[in-house]
């Protein structure tokens, strides 16, 4: 978990994320429409991808583990939690407060 909370802090938002998850690409074309420049981790591309995919889903990322995002070096949660925030107009603040976007 350690890993994970590292990367996650490494940039105003990053994404972990599996090359073929559809959801993961769709929260990050989301985050990117804002303006955002995520980094992103692709957990299938990594060697230790699978270790923290099972760290990611005891931090409540479920049910796979991915997409799961940090904004502003805080994790956020996944698909759900991110659909949800912009869906009620809160995304967009969190970025600009994570300054991964400006006004």
């Amino acid at each position: 978990m350690e890993k994970v909370m590292e990367l996650g802090a490494e940039s105003p938002v990053v994404i972990f994320s599996k090359s073929s998850c559809c959801i993961s690409h769709s929260i990050e074309t989301l985050i990117r429409g804002f303006g955002a420049n995520p980094s992103v981790y692709k957990l299938d591309e990594l060697a230790e991808g699978a270790q923290m995919e099972k760290a990611l889903v005891e931090m409540g990322c479920n049910p796979s583990g991915v997409p799961a995002v940090f904004i502003g070096k805080h994790f956020v949660g996944g698909s759900n939690e991110i659909m949800s925030l912009n869906v009620k107009g809160k995304l967009k603040k969190m970025l600009i407060d994570a300054n991964a976007i400006w006004v």
